[in-house]
């Protein structure tokens, strides 16, 4: 370390400039140098463990994250879907006849994909029977027409109720 002082006129200022080799260690046997390079076996070894365990942990809970999100997804699909279908009815005075009648008349610019089976075609239409249990208000003489819509799903939720029942 180099120390100097420079005094002139009634100022002291002091130099004092490090250099890098002043705070290394001043051993230089052969075991200093080896441990000086990396990391052992032993501990790489022991920050994969830790590492596998945290991701063993987590997988689950994204699994059932990734599926709680397509449920929020068909939720909204068949919410979408049913206040559709009532517009289109107090408009119209009658159900569609298909999803499609909905696209066509500006009601859904397309028709949403079923998040479980992927597919537009896989949706279970329910039809209004005239005086049955699914139309109160309808004759005999009324049309058929799409009253409700389930997801064409076979599987089942994290709440034990199948998709196609919602």
């Amino acid at each position: 370390m180099g120390q100097s002082i420079v005094s002139g006129d009634d100022k002291m200022i002091y130099d004092l400039r490090f250099t890098i080799y002043d705070f290394k260690p001043k051993t230089e046997n052969r075991n200093s140098k080896i441990q000086e390079r990396g990391f052992t076996l032993i501990e790489l070894l022991i920050v994969m463990s830790i590492i596998a365990i945290l991701a063993t942990i987590a997988q689950p809970s994204f699994k059932q994250a990734a599926i709680k999100a397509r449920e929020a997804v068909l939720k909204e699909d068949l919410f979408v879907f049913r206040d559709t279908i009532d517009k289109y009815y107090s408009d119209h005075g009658k159900y569609p006849a298909t999803l499609d009648d909905l696209v066509q008349g500006g009601y859904l610019r397309t028709i949403p994909k079923d998040p479980f089976t992927n597919s537009t075609e896989t949706w279970q239409l329910i039809y209004s029977e005239g005086e049955g249990e699914y139309c109160a208000d309808c004759t005999e003489g009324d049309e058929q027409g799409i009253f409700d819509v389930h997801s064409g799903s076979d599987l089942v939720a994290l709440d034990s109720t199948p998709y196609n029942e919602w």
